[in-house]
């Protein structure tokens, strides 16, 4: 009998928690009714392909819809986007001169924090800011995050952090120019 009180107060308490955690956190991920959702979605840039992306001078950039594209979002205070920096650096030196693949590395951070990083760390990558919502086959929460994309279909995609250099992902790439 003891044992079925115990049990009870333990079921009780569990109950009011999950009850109190939905009440403070409930559905924080919706904004508005459903209505407000609707227009939202409506309004989200769709496709593969950044509009409003920039260099580090703030020169509009178009990225290259037939090519093939590696896109990587990223932060300079990122530790996993720190740590497979060289791995792109790596692939991006061996597809650097050829003429069917694109480099983007995209950070949200202006010019003034991403240049010093470029500079401390020794890269030759094509660095760009983006400030905006992704559309919604490149939207995440986490970084680092990878694409490899043609003609707005994404090849690949990794979200954490991956080692760039590796035979697949040549294998891949090389895969994708022998088609075009």
């Amino acid at each position: 009998m003891q044992g079925m009180k115990k049990l009870a107060l333990v079921l009780l308490i569990l109950v009011l928690a999950g009850a109190l955690y939905y009440a403070f956190t409930g559905d924080n991920n919706q904004v508005g009714s459903e209505e407000d959702q609707a227009v939202l979605q409506q309004n989200a840039p769709t496709g593969t392909y950044l509009t409003g992306l920039t260099d580090l001078e703030g020169n509009p950039v178009t990225m290259a819809e037939d090519k093939v594209v590696f896109l990587n979002i990223w932060a300079t205070w990122c530790g996993p986007c720190n740590i497979e920096m060289p791995g792109i650096q790596a692939l991006y030196n061996k597809y650097k001169d050829h003429e069917k693949v694109e480099f983007y590395i995209v950070s949200d951070e202006d010019a003034a924090t991403v240049n010093p990083f470029i500079a401390r760390k020794g890269y030759e990558l094509p660095f760009y800011q983006f400030v905006g919502p992704y559309p919604a086959a490149l939207d995440g929460n986490a970084i680092p995050r990878t694409y490899i994309i043609h003609n707005g279909q994404v090849l690949a995609q990794e979200v954490g952090a991956a080692q760039w250099d590796r035979p697949e992902v040549h294998q891949l790439i090389d895969q994708k120019l022998a088609e075009i």
